[in-house]
């Protein structure tokens, strides 16, 4: 097969992971910056372009998008799968997923375990709405964003007025939403495979955070999950639309939560936790399941 890897550095774990696996299993991989992609947005003939040539056809693309890039980077699939490439997540399901708001509204909507979650725009409302979550402790965290940035943990009712404040004078958009105190500090990487939960690791943030992203320090161990665990997470994958994915639980007294769902999971610290050839297993679901024009998500909303 001929691979598309839409990643903008190629000596990243989780690009290097994945482009290690393809070759071993013999296929050929082309290594693409999203953003040096331009498009021919014709009815009949969609090109992309690349680096002053048109691409040739490819079997299959793995996008590997960063935050940042996610309206380029979705453009930039949805081209590919114009012209019939199989995406291992489609455009539709990555822009599904990025936006946090939309997520846990189309998690909610199919019954899913959530920490309580409040949005709103009106000043006004500020106080009503720090209560429809019971109050501090409480998070406040932004819509768009990955790795634990413009996530903040308030400890009163007056941090979180100012913390709101602020955002609102950034112009940004973003969820207030329940602390849950049993979690202590830890959450759990369920990573979702097809059908399957191929792997998952415990994270657990030092001590002083609260955030147990690896990126912010935090550490991780294999760990064993309950069936429940396993099902809201194929679940939550499923919801999006996505054929991989990075859930992100918390166990909770009320049974698992979902926090977030992550198009592009990291590879590094679950591989590592688990010992699982995770990058091997992504290839060979690509193998069974790609296909000319097979691009149909699996998600709604």
């Amino acid at each position: 097969m001929k691979i598309a890897m839409l990643s903008r550095n190629k000596n990243l774990y989780s690009t290097r992971r994945l482009i290690e696996a393809a070759e071993a299993r013999g296929h050929q991989v082309q290594t693409i910056d999203v953003l040096r992609c331009y498009m021919n947005i014709a009815p009949h003939d969609p090109q992309v372009h690349y680096r002053g040539k048109r691409l040739p056809t490819f079997d299959a693309v793995i996008p590997r998008i960063g935050a940042s890039v996610t309206f380029y980077g979705t453009a930039v699939v949805r081209q590919f799968e114009m012209m019939g490439v199989y995406s291992l997540n489609e455009s539709v399901a990555i822009s599904r997923s990025r936006d946090k708001l939309r997520a846990l509204q189309l998690l909610a909507r199919k019954g899913v375990g959530l920490p309580v979650t409040g949005f709103a725009h009106s000043p006004d409302d500020t106080r009503d709405l720090i209560n429809l979550v019971g109050g501090a402790p409480m998070v406040v965290k932004l819509t768009e964003g990955t790795q634990g940035v413009g996530v903040v943990l308030c400890e009163t009712d007056k941090a979180a007025e100012s913390v709101i404040e602020a955002f609102r004078n950034l112009d940004a958009y973003f969820l207030v939403q329940q602390f849950i105190e049993e979690a202590r500090g830890s959450d759990l990487r369920c990573f979702v495979i097809g059908d399957k939960v191929v792997a998952a690791m415990k994270r657990q943030a030092t001590p002083g955070e609260f955030r147990s992203n690896l990126h912010r320090g935090g550490t991780a161990s294999a760990v064993e999950i309950t069936a429940k665990e396993r099902s809201t997470a194929i679940r939550a994958a499923k919801i999006m639309g996505l054929n991989v994915a990075g859930v992100d639980l918390l166990r909770t007294d009320k049974g698992p939560q979902v926090l977030e769902v992550n198009s592009s999971p990291g590879l590094e610290g679950i591989e590592a936790a688990s010992g699982i050839d995770i990058a091997d297993q992504i290839i060979e679901f690509i193998e069974n399941n790609a296909a000319p024009g097979k691009t149909k998500t699996r998600g709604t909303g």
